[in-house]
């Protein structure tokens, strides 16, 4: 799609295409006008998609030159690294353009910072928690701010700072809110629902140009760690069907409780490879797996494994938790030869993020299964609202950031994934 679909100034799109850009994302063409109309919004797109190029045009579409000490933009990020790839950016795109803009992160003194702050900048990029520490020692002053901007917003609520993002947030007051994102969930919709009053949440999918060929891929999302379990004891109560079973988890602490949470009918049906202890039952070998007629699952830890496990003659795999490194994932479920395989995958919220990495690589999105009636769903008591520094009465209260998930994910029923797999294991012996 071509710049001029954007409507940037000549000086933006000389500068865009002085650093390579030569046509507009998907994400920019749909909410450029957005960001520079003033509507809150959520930006849903994969990494790569131009969420960070998308603000950083608009801000300087939108931003007036001002000898104002306050700053008119804060952006909060996850990290160090972020604050100053987001900088670099700006400069890079800013052109000869006189821009006051600051980093804020790490710790310890401030007042170097807090001295800057007050000769006046126009754009703050910062950690939420440093932003937060500088703000309560009154060296950030948010009265004039115009636009407050979440980036990698799943990774700052993985991370846990929610808080300190809901409380400037609600110091801030009425701004222009933009939130971007990889995937939206539960957790950080309560956190957006702290501060943003009716956004528009504007999605895009980029997936990979050609398709891999993989096994069946089926996919649960469940809240937790024991939903998972409760979920896995339901499908494997299915002895005829799941017959053969290896379950991938990161740690070896994680496939040790795991294993001690399996329901097992009968003596030596669940096992781990290479347990933590030598009293526990377990193989050293997969191969003796394989050979062993009563053992059915085999619970093994990516954590320590130092070359791809030979899964072959396995007709159904599971991955209870998502591989740190994606390229563990598509190793076991794209395609080598003819073998029959299905791979079930479980996540949570937390996990999305990874999936959605690996569904980039795999050119599709793996199809969400119904949970099975039995399933007991652990849900933890509802978080209660953050409370802020500053309750200002002006302030946007919360409630606009909620929504319904799709019907397709919203039942918490399945009569399907039983007939399934008897069909993939007809075909197998058929």
């Amino acid at each position: 799609m071509s710049l001029d679909k954007l409507k940037l100034s000549k000086p933006l799109v000389s500068a865009m295409n002085d650093a390579g850009y030569i046509s507009a994302k998907e994400i920019q063409a749909k909410t450029m006008s957005r960001i520079i109309g003033g509507q809150d919004i959520i930006a849903v797109g994969p990494e790569g998609s131009g969420k960070t190029t998308n603000y950083v045009l608009g801000v300087l579409m939108k931003l007036k030159y001002s000898t104002d000490e306050a700053p008119k933009v804060l952006i909060l990020v996850p990290d160090a690294e972020r604050v100053e790839a987001v900088i670099d950016q700006f400069k890079m795109l800013s052109g000869n353009r006189s821009l006051r803009i600051i980093g804020l992160y790490g710790t310890g003194g401030m007042d170097e910072v807090i001295q800057d702050l007050l000769d006046g900048i126009d754009i703050v990029v910062a950690t939420p928690t440093r932003a937060r520490a500088v703000y309560l020692k009154l060296g950030l002053n948010l009265n004039r701010l115009q636009i407050l901007i979440v980036d990698d917003a799943e990774v700052i609520v993985k991370q846990g700072m929610q808080l300190p993002v809901c409380e400037l947030a609600r110091s801030a007051g009425k701004v222009q809110h933009l939130i971007f994102t990889t995937v939206v969930h539960d957790k950080l919709s309560h956190m957006i629902d702290q501060f943003m009053n009716f956004p528009v949440t504007i999605e895009v999918e980029e997936l990979g140009e050609s398709q891999a060929i993989t096994h069946e891929l089926l996919l649960y999302q469940v809240p937790n760690f024991k939903s998972k379990i409760s979920l896995l004891n339901s499908l494997l109560r299915d002895d005829e069907v799941f017959e053969k079973v290896v379950v991938f988890v990161n740690s070896r602490l994680t496939a040790q409780k795991l294993g001690k949470s399996l329901v097992s009918y009968k003596p030596g049906e669940v096992s781990v490879l290479n347990p933590l202890f030598f009293d526990e039952e377990g193989f050293d070998h997969i191969e003796d797996f394989k050979d062993t007629p009563e053992a059915r699952v085999l619970i093994v830890a990516n954590e320590g494994l130092t070359s791809p496990l030979d899964i072959s003659g396995v007709p159904f795999i599971f991955h209870f938790e998502i591989p740190e490194k994606k390229e563990v994932f598509l190793s076991r479920v794209v395609k080598s030869g003819d073998e029959e395989v299905v791979a079930i995958t479980f996540a949570t919220d937390m996990e999305l993020v990874d999936l959605r990495k690996i569904e980039q690589s795999l050119g599709f999105k793996i199809p969400v299964m119904d949970l099975p009636e039995d399933v007991v769903v652990d849900k933890p008591a509802k978080a209660p609202k953050i409370k802020t520094v500053k309750e200002d009465v002006t302030a946007p209260k919360g409630g606009g950031a909620f929504h319904d998930k799709k019907e397709s994910n919203a039942k918490t029923h399945n009569y399907g994934i039983g007939q399934k797999a008897k069909m993939t294991m007809k075909k197998k012996h058929g």
